[in-house]
């Protein structure tokens, strides 16, 4: 452990905050190695991802899968509000997810040239910024930063199963605001709407949703992010009007019709890609940008998406 990054871990969210998420790491990573359950999930047991390649390279879709994951749409999703503040009447949110961007070279080149010329008033990314969940990750906090200079201020972020919390200093140093179970005001002139994050729920259990609201005045317009859309109950129950969340990555390998073959969350399979209602709050669910365990996807093409707030 870096002692530096500790520190300023330590500085950043306190000191046991820092060092039970560490902890928490270390106990995964351990399990990864070892002989726990973490060891038998499809992205730890190696073998497998040899097994697939091998099994799409047979039935002649792997080159077309791994041309697929430069295809990234760009998706518009309009969400329409009676509480949303006049003032935020048209407010633009560009949701990046799941980039994995040191196992999707092309992907990330293909992002770069969409959201150059896009109009926004807000960028989040949703977590996964990482291609393996354990060791070493310099080169995911470089290929980060090559897409972080082409977003336009503010950009917030949420860290996902993927993703060490020994990030965050790095993330932050290029311009990211980490929302690690807190929430920010955004402000129009004399009205604002709320902005809350939390840690992953996935893998390492780190969300405190009650944490996240607690700076939120009771009736305010509220927007959670959180990598996972598992969360969906309880952040309805926190009054939160929009959730926004990845993970799931659509099934990345999907039946003809984008029906997934494997959903890795425990979730309706409505929620599982794009946009979804639970109770009164809203949610969306992106397929992501990137692509996990094996770079392909097939019948479900990567995204980043445009979401739009109207006032109804």
């Amino acid at each position: 452990m870096n002692e530096e990054i500790l520190r300023k871990l330590e500085r950043r969210l306190g000191p046991l905050h820092a060092r039970q998420r560490l902890a928490i790491e270390t106990d995964h990573e351990a399990r990864i190695f070892g002989h726990g359950f973490l060891s038998f999930h499809i992205e730890n047991w190696y073998p497998v991802h040899s097994v697939i390649r091998n099994a799409l390279k047979l039935a002649g879709l792997y080159w077309r899968g791994r041309r697929n994951t430069g295809g990234i749409l760009v998706k518009y999703n309009e969400v329409v509000f009676e509480e949303l503040p006049r003032l935020f009447e048209g407010f633009t949110i560009l949701h990046l997810s799941d980039m994995h961007v040191d196992m999707n070279e092309v992907a990330m080149h293909r992002l770069i040239e969409l959201v150059g010329d896009m109009r926004y008033d807000l960028c989040v990314l949703t977590g996964d910024y990482r291609g393996k969940n354990f060791g070493p990750f310099e080169s995911t906090l470089k290929g980060v930063a090559r897409v972080r200079a082409h977003l336009k201020e503010p950009v917030y972020g949420v860290l996902g199963d993927h993703d060490t919390i020994q990030m965050v200093p790095g993330l932050e140093a290029m311009g990211i605001r980490m929302l690690l179970n807190e929430s920010e005001a955004i402000v129009r002139g004399d009205q604002q709407i709320y902005l809350a994050g939390i840690d992953d729920a996935h893998r390492f259990k780190a969300d405190d949703i009650k944490r996240a609201a607690l700076q939120i005045p009771y009736g305010e317009f509220s927007i959670l992010l959180s990598h996972t859309p598992e969360i969906y109950r309880q952040a309805a129950h926190a009054d939160f009007n929009l959730l926004l969340s990845g993970h799931t990555h659509g099934g990345q390998i999907c039946l003809p019709g984008s029906i997934p073959i494997i959903l890795d969350a425990d979730l309706p399979r409505r929620m599982g890609a794009g946009a979804w209602q639970y109770h009164e709050m809203a949610g969306y669910t992106s397929v992501g940008a990137g692509s996990s365990v094996v770079p392909v996807r097939i019948n479900c093409p990567p995204e980043i998406t445009l979401h739009r707030l109207r006032s109804g």
